[in-house]
């Protein structure tokens, strides 16, 4: 399935781009944003654009980036944006982008245990599969303490049944390690009620969300790569955000007040925005993202 870039015109948009900018796609992906965004800056433009996933990078969008724009990538996690930026030979940017989703590709195409829906192996790592990643799936499920699961689900997805599913993993794993996507979603199914399993949304989902935040660090490169993001840029530049998640939206949220009240920036958007039903109907994905933009203004 290909990925479809959520908000990609209001985002693209809101970012008030000129021919010849310097421009961040901190989360690269499927490239969506990057191949409008290389439209709009043309030829004397540069884009820098930055992917955990060597895979995101394929020679066929490579090379069709580069017919358009002056492009730079890394493989690197947007916590890390400024080093990468200094090697790439990035100065001030005009603007950046941080779509915070992860890609169609990466959750069904990638055989990382990302989805409930598929057996695969615990892996949920951003990091292509060659890059032996620090932290996996399978060692949060089955060596984190019970306390700490029930932490991480209750703070990085807001699981009402956190407890129960904490206890539950405890439990099975005394017995066998949970080395697969299948024989977790049969213990979250255990633990959970059965109303709780009729609903639309599949009893997993909210486990699966916090175990792929744990493993990546998702919260904590949001606290580190966008200030750095909005410090890079020149005055009058702006960075965009996209969230699909209640806490990922709060913290944006919180990150672009602080720097209202101390006057850095300007919100360009006092409320988020939101997809229109149209988008909606066509990518269902995109019902919960929400869109903030800031302007450095000093």
């Amino acid at each position: 399935m290909a990925h479809v870039s959520v908000l990609l015109q209001e985002t693209v948009d809101g970012l008030d781009l000129r021919a010849g900018a310097s421009v961040l796609d901190a989360t690269f992906g499927g490239g969506g944003h990057s191949r409008l965004i290389a439209e709009r800056i043309g030829d004397q433009g540069r884009l820098y654009a930055l992917d955990l996933d060597r895979d995101a990078f394929t020679d066929a969008l490579i090379t069709g980036l580069k017919k358009k724009c002056q492009f730079h990538f890394a493989i690197e996690s947007f916590r890390n944006l400024g080093g990468a930026l200094d090697r790439m030979g990035a100065g001030a940017l005009d603007a950046a982008v941080f779509d915070l989703g992860s890609s169609t590709m990466q959750l069904e195409e990638r055989g990382r245990g990302f989805s409930f829906l598929k057996d695969e192996p615990l892996v949920m790592t951003f990091r292509s599969a060659n890059d032996h990643p620090e932290i996996t799936a399978e060692m949060v499920v089955n060596d984190w303490s019970e306390e700490t699961l029930r932490d991480i689900l209750v703070g990085f997805a807001e699981e009402r049944f956190a407890g129960r599913i904490a206890r539950a993993i405890a439990e099975h794993r005394k017995g066998r390690r949970i080395a697969s996507t299948r024989e977790l979603v049969e213990v979250i199914e255990g633990a959970v009620p059965p109303w709780y399993q009729k609903r639309k949304a599949h009893p997993a989902t909210k486990t699966f969300q916090a175990i792929r935040m744990a493993v990546n660090d998702e919260l904590g490169a949001i606290q580190v790569g966008i200030p750095e993001a909005f410090q890079r840029l020149k005055r009058g530049g702006r960075v965009a955000v996209i969230t699909f998640h209640s806490i990922e939206d709060r913290m944006v949220k919180r990150l672009f007040k602080s720097l209202e009240q101390d006057e850095k920036g300007a919100l360009m958007n006092k409320r988020p925005i939101v997809p229109t039903y149209e988008e909606v109907r066509k990518n269902p994905r995109s019902r919960s993202a929400k869109l903030r933009i800031i302007q450095k203004i000093t």
